[in-house]
């Protein structure tokens, strides 16, 4: 009886095992899923992200969400968040909708650090960032979400530190909204500058 009571301890126990690998590798999939169909969106139609700028406030928020999912695409969020704030009646609406994108977008970086735990290479960036966000938490998230040169690093060590995801998004959310909404109202104020545009 002993030792049929071990053997379901230990079936168990490989069952929750197994449930948690095939969870990460499902992650993993996820978030090579998803670069893969924005670099093909992007290689077949590179004029897709210009095309979205019609699209307004909704156009942003995809645009947002889509090129902070990925790195592979060399369209910087920055140009396009200070374009559609001169553009558009509202810089702060423009800036808190590209935040929110953003938020989501880096949610894969994020889950590959979930996913890929191990796979992760230890250069001294990543290791001078890993210490600053097991140190500060969701604060150094969100500083370095203000200032996204690296970030897609602090998504992958956030998600491999276990990083509860929701605390994770709403550093990633405020601190891309200050830096969206700041780059949204310089574009504003430029364009008010420039006497062609007016």
């Amino acid at each position: 009886m002993l030792e049929k009571l071990r053997s379901k301890l230990d079936i168990k126990k490989l069952i929750a095992f197994l449930r948690k690998r095939i969870l990460y590798v499902v992650g993993l999939l996820l978030v090579i899923a998803i670069i893969t169909a924005v670099g093909i969106v992007y290689a077949k139609n590179p004029k897709f992200f210009e095309e979205l700028e019609g699209y307004g406030y909704a156009g942003i928020f995809v645009i947002s969400v889509v090129l902070n999912a990925t790195i592979i695409i060399p369209i910087s969020v920055m140009a396009i968040v200070s374009s559609m704030g001169a553009l558009l009646p509202s810089p702060l609406l423009v800036g808190i909708i590209a935040g929110v994108g953003a938020g989501i977008g880096e949610m894969t970086g994020y889950l590959a650090g979930r996913a890929g735990r191990g796979l992760l290479a230890k250069s001294t960036v990543y290791t001078r960032i890993e210490k600053w966000v097991k140190r500060w938490g969701w604060i150094a998230v969100f500083l370095l979400s203000v200032f996204p040169f690296v970030f897609d690093v602090v998504g992958i060590i956030a998600g491999a530190m276990r990083m509860p995801w929701w605390r994770f998004w709403l550093a990633c959310w405020a601190g891309r909204t200050v830096s969206y909404v700041t780059v949204a109202y310089l574009g504003s104020v430029i364009l008010t500058l420039i006497p062609w545009f007016n």
